[in-house]
């Protein structure tokens, strides 16, 4: 089983990237018919508040790696992929933020589907206000 402690102890993205690929499987492909577990699951209170603290803890970097800023949506990662009895049984494991971790969607496709990482770069700097800038 993968857990959060273990991960930060890993010091770079690549490896904490590495130590999370599931090779192929995605817990999205073990729902099929019963899909709608996953979306109650995901809009209760108890997930919510779950992805909430996760966000905190790892102030919405990404795999948690000090100044790795998630441009964009922060998701919660469940590091051991969900089943449906997971969720029909209401597993602790579900909740666990030792389980958890934030990620962009760029490096969750990466985890579980092996896609390739676009280093996403910001012009933004400190006590910018500008909203965009003109192109000379």
């Amino acid at each position: 089983m993968l857990v959060y402690s273990d991960l930060i102890q890993l010091p770079t993205f690549e490896e904490r990237l590495e130590f999370l690929r599931t090779d192929g499987l995605s817990s999205e492909l073990t729902f099929d018919k019963l899909r709608y577990l996953n979306q109650k699951f995901y809009n209760s209170r108890s997930w919510k508040t779950s992805r909430a603290f996760v966000i905190s803890r790892d102030l919405g970097f990404d795999l948690a790696v000090p100044g790795r800023e998630i441009i964009g949506r922060v998701l919660v990662h469940h590091m051991n992929p969900l089943l449906p009895k997971d969720l029909l049984y209401h597993s602790e494991e579900a909740l666990d933020p030792e389980l958890l971790v934030t990620t962009s969607y760029q490096t969750h496709r990466a985890i579980h589907f092996g896609t390739e990482l676009q280093e996403i770069v910001s012009d933004r700097k400190p006590g910018d206000t500008k909203l965009w800038q003109a192109l000379s």
